[in-house]
């Protein structure tokens, strides 16, 4: 699988300038859990508890950490019903929905990739 690339994407700046383009995409979707919410969420919609079986592993609290900060990255969008018991769903943004190909590149690319044993793990 190639990714096809329209911009040019030669180094434009210091790696550690907030101005970076890298340093922006790697804060929005940086962290151990966000890779794996986005990934999960490429299936459409989701429950938070949908989530949370989904992804082995992560705390109830990290997870919602995640979502916030993915939510105010303009990843995720949350959307709660006036019901009682309160319902919260969590989908893809546009913004969201554009990074598709980057996690179908990594799966790609990881399938390439040794297999990781459990003592091995990071």
């Amino acid at each position: 699988m190639e990714i096809q690339v329209e911009e040019d994407v030669s180094p434009c700046c210091a790696p550690d300038s907030l101005d970076c383009p890298v340093v922006r995409a790697v804060g929005a979707i940086g962290g151990k859990w966000k890779l794996h919410i986005v990934y999960h969420l490429m299936g459409g919609v989701m429950r938070f508890s949908e989530l949370h079986r989904a992804i082995s592993g992560v705390t109830q609290q990290m997870l919602t950490a995640q979502l916030r900060e993915l939510e105010a990255d303009g990843v995720v969008l949350r959307t709660v019903y006036a019901q009682v018991p309160p319902k919260v769903e969590y989908s893809l943004t546009p913004t969201g929905k554009e990074m598709q190909p980057l996690i179908e590149g990594l799966v790609v690319w990881g399938r390439k990739l040794p297999r990781m044993s459990d003592a091995g793990a990071r």
